[in-house]
């Protein structure tokens, strides 16, 4: 935050929560047409940006899938994972991060301090909603290069698909719907913390690495010592990616699923929770100039 401020405490609509209720269903559908329109736009004009991006995401799995097979060995296991259950799980693992990453954490920072926030907060609809249209269009275009990658990979590694069928492919829909939701409001809260803080990349990089080692990102849960792999478990992270994987490769089935289904539930409501506590707070404090 630099400079006097021009802009005081916000009016009172755009500190509540994201009031979907405020606005006919009509109405939001065509908000969030325009912004997907306009947000896809954007991306499609920068597809060079984009598909650096995408190619950067795939080399991260590429190094983890040669460490783990190399671990496993031809015929060995590791945490009930053979070379080519390793391959599988982290080809889904690059998929399901890709449709559940968000990056605002480490734009919030620039937005205070610049005052790109100011026109955000002069809408009459809370800023979050251009943010879910932001990331849904950028997923839906980056799936252009990410689902090839995926098959790829898979083909190239001689991945295991034995685990994966139908039901398992049902159950997995509604497992990514509610991780991508955990993590967008997690993260966006995470984001907030820019209203507090003049620099946040090093908060942002020590949740990166806590997050991504809890939630199955750089091995599987089963491979973990048990002490880790349970704090994990009672952690939001792995429902968000490890869950999600776990639920597509057969690895959960039955209870399992709901008994997961049941904790993404509860920490999207506590999310949910911590939204609109820190965002209450935070936008009081905003006081920018520019934009």
């Amino acid at each position: 935050m630099t400079g006097a401020p021009v802009l005081g405490p916000p009016r009172d609509p755009i500190t509540r929560l994201p009031d979907f209720g405020r606005f006919s269903g009509r109405t939001l559908l065509r908000y969030y047409r325009g912004e997907l329109a306009a947000s896809t736009a954007v991306n499609i004009a920068y597809r060079g940006a984009s598909a650096i991006w995408v190619l950067t995401s795939v080399i991260q799995p590429i190094v983890l899938i040669v460490v783990w097979r190399t671990v496993a060995g031809p015929s060995g296991q590791v945490g009930g994972y053979t070379a080519d259950r390793f391959v599988t799980y982290f080809a889904l693992m690059l998929l399901v991060d890709h449709l559940t990453f968000i990056w605002l954490m480490w734009e919030f920072e620039w937005r205070v301090r610049e005052g790109a926030f100011s026109p955000l907060l002069l809408r009459p609809i809370h800023p979050i909603h251009k943010d879910v249209a932001d990331n849904v269009s950028y997923k839906l275009v980056g799936l252009i290069g990410i689902v090839p990658a995926v098959v790829i990979l898979i083909i190239a590694f001689d991945g295991d698909l034995s685990g994966i069928t139908a039901t398992g492919l049902v159950a997995f829909v509604p497992a990514l719907i509610m991780g991508a939701v955990l993590r967008f409001m997690i993260e966006w809260v995470l984001a907030l913390s820019a209203f507090w803080l003049t620099k946040v990349s090093a908060l942002n990089n020590l949740y990166f690495s806590v997050r991504t080692f809890l939630s199955g990102g750089f091995a599987p849960l089963s491979v973990l010592p048990v002490t880790i792999g349970t704090v994990a478990t009672f952690s939001p992270f792995p429902w968000s990616q490890a869950f999600v994987v776990d639920v597509a490769m057969g690895e959960r089935t039955g209870g399992e699923i709901w008994t997961g289904y049941g904790a993404q539930a509860a920490w999207i409501v506590v999310a949910l929770i911590l939204l609109r506590f820190v965002w209450s707070r935070a936008v009081r404090r905003y006081a920018a100039v520019g934009a």
